[in-house]
C-alpha cells in the first residue's frame, strides 16, 4: 500500500510560536511529528510515501531527503498555491494508480496507532473509504461523524456549532481510500475532505465507514495545545 502524507499547512493558529519551521517539524519527544508518522507507516510495511509541500518546503526536503535513512521511498510535490486536504490528494493521482491507498495528516502525531486494523476494517467493509475516529470532549475545532450500527457514516460535520454537535466521534486525519475517491475530487482546485468531499460523497449515497481507534493522538494545533504539550514535556 502507498500513503500520502499531508504536510503543506502553514499552521496559522500557531503563528508567532513556531516561525522558523513548518508545523509537521515540531518535535515530539525529540523527533519531528512528520518523522514519527513516517516511522509509523514503515512499521506497517508502507514504504512508498508521497508528501505535499508548501510552507518552508526546503526544511522538510532537507531533513528527509528521499527517505532512504528511514527505509522508505519519498516523493514530494510542491504546491505553489495551497490545494487543501483533498486537492493535495488529487494531485498525486498519477502516482497512486488503480490501487487503494492511505492518507495521513502530517501535523498530527499518531504515536501507537494500529494502521493494520484500519486497513483490515476497510477491506472488510468494502466501501469507498474508511475514516479513523476517536472520542473527544471538545469537538468545536474538529470534524465529527454520525454512524449507524454497521459503522456506516451518515453525517459528517466540520467544526460543528454547538447545536450541530451530533456526536463526539472525531476525525483523526487517517483514511484508507479506494482509487474511485479521485472521481469526487476536482482537478487543480482547492478542496477539503471535511468541508467539501465527504459531504458530497454522502449526498451521492456512496459508502464511507468509520472505525474508532485506540491510541494516543497528539494534535498541536492551537496556542493552548502547544502550551499544554510544552508543560507536559511532550514537546522536547
Amino acid at each position: 500500500m502507498k500513503a500520502i502524507v499531508l504536510a503543506a499547512g502553514k499552521g496559522k493558529r500557531l503563528r508567532g510560536i513556531i516561525n522558523l519551521i513548518p508545523k509537521p517539524m515540531v518535535k515530539i519527544k525529540g523527533k519531528p511529528i512528520l518523522e514519527h508518522n513516517i516511522e509509523l507507516l514503515r512499521s506497517h510495511e508502507i514504504k512508498d510515501i508521497y508528501i505535499n509541500l508548501h510552507h518552508m518546503p526546503e526544511v522538510i526536503r532537507d531533513y528527509f531527503g528521499n527517505g532512504e535513512k528511514w527505509g522508505v521511498y519519498i516523493v514530494y510535490k510542491y504546491e505553489p498555491k495551497i490545494l487543501g486536504t483533498a486537492g493535495a490528494v488529487k494531485n498525486f493521482e498519477d502516482l497512486i494508480g488503480l490501487q487503494k491507498f492511505m492518507v495521513v495528516y502530517g501535523d498530527n502525531c499518531y504515536c501507537d496507532y494500529d494502521l493494520g486494523k484500519i486497513i483490515d476494517f476497510h477491506n472488510k467493509k468494502k466501501g469507498l473509504g474508511a475514516i479513523a475516529l476517536y472520542e473527544k470532549d471538545d469537538v468545536s475545532q474538529s470534524g465529527i461523524v454520525e454512524m449507524d450500527d454497521d459503522n456506516k457514516i451518515l453525517r459528517f460535520i466540520e467544526k460543528p456549532k454547538p447545536q450541530e454537535t451530533i456526536s463526539h466521534l472525531v476525525n483523526t486525519g487517517i483514511y484508507v481510500f479506494e482509487p474511485d475517491i479521485f472521481n469526487f475530487i476536482p482537478d487543480k482546485k482547492f478542496s477539503d475532505f471535511g468541508n467539501d468531499i465527504f459531504p458530497k460523497i454522502l449526498k451521492e449515497r456512496e459508502n464511507l465507514y468509520g472505525i474508532i481507534i485506540e491510541g494516543r493522538l497528539i494534535a498541536i494545533d492551537t496556542p493552548e495545545s502547544y502550551k499544554s504539550a510544552t508543560e507536559k514535556k511532550i514537546i522536547l
